[in-house]
This record gives structure tokens, C-alpha cells and sequence, in this order.
């Protein structure tokens, strides 16, 4: 039992550098998701202490590592949000409901029915799909997922045709 205190001891710079060298962006691919920047904030906190915490994922892929956890991360709370949403529908007489201009309703409206379909993708494909869209290169992605690089292409293109059919499916072509 020793060994993983020292392990975490020792590894508090570790620890600061890879916080400061990732954080913002950490916190941006969560908060794209969820679109709740606070919230977002606080679960990339999570996502270092749980790298501090495994150290196994200290070797040299840890920064695909975070990033795969961070996007785990906001696709459990855009569940968790999803799961809510539909308990408060519910009791609809509990939620707070303010009035919104067209356009940003509209907005919200399309980015709900992105976050809907992504949360039904299979978890893979939604992950790909979320770090493509931060601008992670092929051999990011390769390493964030652990597959081949010379396969990122086009798993991206199975990823985006699978949105793509699931997005028809639940709405035609509503806005797109």
C-alpha cells in the first residue's frame, strides 16, 4: 500500500505540468459538449485528479489518455443532463422556463438534437466525433483511442455517417 502514496507524492510535478499544459483545452472539449463552462471547469478537475490517481496512465500516451477521459467525461454529463431533462419534463411545474429570442432558441434547439444523437452513437464513434471537432490531428485521435493511425480516416467517416443517418432518422432535415 506504500508504493501508490509515494507513487503520488513524487509525481505532484507531474501532476502541475501536464495541469498547466492541458487544462484550457480539457476544460473547452468538455464545455463544447455540455456547453456549461463552470460545470465543464470542474469535471477537467476531475479528469487530472483521476490521471494523478491511475499510474498507469502516466506513460507516454498520457495525453491521449486525458483527453479520452475528458470526453468520457462530458458524454457522462450530457447523459446525466439528458436523464434530468427528461425527469423534469416530468414535473414540468418545477422547472424555471424564461423566455428566449427565435434565433437562440433555434440555436439551442439544433445543438440539443447534436448532443441527443451524440449520446445515442455508440460511445466510440461519439468520442471520435468530439475530438475531431476540437481539431485533434489523425495521429491524436490515433493515440486518444489507441487504434492505428492509418484507420482514423476512416473510422472519422464511418463516425460522420453514422451521425449523419441517426440525425435523419430522428429529425429529417430540419435544420441542416
Amino acid at each position: 500500500m506504500a508504493e501508490p502514496n509515494e507513487m503520488e507524492v513524487t509525481n505532484t510535478e507531474g501532476l502541475d505540468e501536464i495541469f498547466r499544459a492541458h487544462y484550457e483545452r480539457i476544460a473547452r472539449v468538455i464545455g463544447r459538449v455540455i456547453h456549461d463552462q463552470a460545470r465543464a471547469e470542474e469535471l477537467a478537475v476531475e479528469v487530472f485528479l483521476k490521471w494523478w490517481r491511475n499510474p498507469q496512465a502516466h506513460g507516454e500516451h498520457a495525453e491521449g489518455w486525458l483527453y479520452r477521459t475528458a470526453v468520457r467525461e462530458a458524454l457522462d454529463e450530457l447523459r446525466r443532463q439528458t436523464r434530468r431533462s427528461r425527469f423534469e419534463h416530468l414535473f414540468s411545474f418545477v422547472r424555471e422556463s424564461t423566455p428566449t429570442p427565435e434565433h437562440l432558441y433555434a440555436v439551442d434547439a439544433e445543438q440539443h438534437r447534436v448532443r441527443t444523437v451524440l449520446g445515442v452513437l455508440n460511445r466510440r464513434q461519439a468520442e471520435l466525433l468530439l475530438l475531431w471537432s476540437q481539431g485533434l490531428t489523425y495521429q491524436e485521435l490515433a493515440v486518444s483511442l489507441a487504434v492505428n493511425s492509418n484507420y482514423v480516416g476512416s473510422l472519422v467517416s464511418r463516425a460522420q455517417e453514422a451521425f449523419r443517418k441517426e440525425y435523419l432518422k430522428r429529425y429529417g432535415n430540419q435544420s441542416r
